[in-house]
């Protein structure tokens, strides 16, 4: 068909201009473009996440860089303090509301959470209060029980549907013109992070040569082996707390409690304590269930860092199972 042909010069704009959406959106996910095609909308948009690709395959760069002392103890700090910003801020503090800080505190966890390659604050709380409402139906865009464990692990937030960030969801969050910042530019502090471990490793090479570490190998472990790492974990909660452990409450979903999930996830893996009463900044509702997310909250309230740390009812744990 000739290339002068209306037909086939609109559909090349198109396909074109999709393509720049999708490259802009590695900096800058504000949505510009029209609403997705219906037949697209579920798809892998590969383009669009290569970064999320390239961010794996990154981590065979351990084959040159090697491992070290240094280089494993800072990716161990990097996982534990990103993960509390997840699972402590994004997930109960910005979704659930569980508790409040101080604005201040509020903007340096959501930084740390933003570190987490795991998108920003609004989209990540408005993604998750979406899924408390259809949870393990067809609405839900991560539910094993519907879609099978790859797409709910992996797969449902690379596509076109799952970009955007519904700020009608999240209208109490996107009065902060901070937050909504994070979530549009949600690339530049990961991105800064990469450049700081690198510069860490670089400094301890030139420092303390007996730490054998290097710039190359603290990026490939404190931030790209980090971050995997930190993404497969938290997204187990997705894709195996709906499938595999016990349920103490009747919830309308599937969702379980695992404690070997809880332990990767500093408490998320009370995922069926979690539906049964998402409105408790705790998890772990009894005292051997172990919940370092609440251990920390509950530190961060003693110091005057955040206050209001919403309880467990009594009436909750009287509904529970026997």
């Amino acid at each position: 068909m000739p290339e002068s042909d209306p037909k086939y010069s609109s559909a090349g704009t198109l396909v074109r201009r999709s393509r720049w959406d999708a490259v802009r959106r590695w900096y800058d996910t504000r949505e510009t473009a029209a609403p997705p095609d219906p037949l697209r909308a579920e798809r892998i948009d590969w383009l669009r996440a290569a970064p999320f690709v390239l961010l794996h395959l990154g981590c065979l760069g351990v084959v040159w860089t090697g491992v070290s002392a240094a280089a494993l103890a800072v990716a161990g700090a990097a996982y534990a303090l990103r993960m509390f910003a997840l699972t402590g801020f994004y997930h109960r503090g910005f979704a659930h509301r569980t508790f409040r800080a101080p604005r201040a505190v509020q903007l340096v966890f959501a930084v740390i959470g933003a570190s987490c390659v795991q998108r920003g604050p609004l989209w990540w709380a408005a993604h998750h209060r979406h899924h408390h409402r259809t949870a393990d139906t067809a609405r839900d865009p991560h539910s094993p029980i519907v879609h099978g464990f790859l797409w709910s692990h992996m797969g449902w937030f690379l596509t076109p549907r799952a970009f955007r960030t519904d700020l009608e969801r999240v209208a109490d969050l996107a009065r902060y013109p901070e937050l909504l910042w994070l979530d549009r530019y949600d690339v530049a502090v990961p991105l800064l992070l990469a450049g700081a471990m690198y510069v860490l490793g670089a400094l301890l090479r030139w420092g303390d040569p007996a730490l054998h570490t290097s710039g190359p190998q603290m990026l490939v472990w404190g931030f790209l082996i980090s971050t995997v790492a930190l993404f497969h974990a938290t997204v187990t909660i997705n894709s195996l707390a709906h499938r595999y452990g016990s349920r103490r409450f009747a919830t309308p979903d599937d969702s379980r409690n695992n404690l070997w999930l809880a332990l990767i996830t500093f408490g998320e893996g009370w995922h069926n304590n979690h539906h049964g009463f998402p409105g408790c900044a705790r998890q772990g509702f009894l005292w051997w269930e172990i919940d370092v997310t609440w251990y920390g909250l509950r530190l961060m309230a003693a110091l005057g860092l955040v206050h209001g740390l919403k309880p467990l009812p009594a009436r909750v744990l009287a509904r529970a199972r026997r």
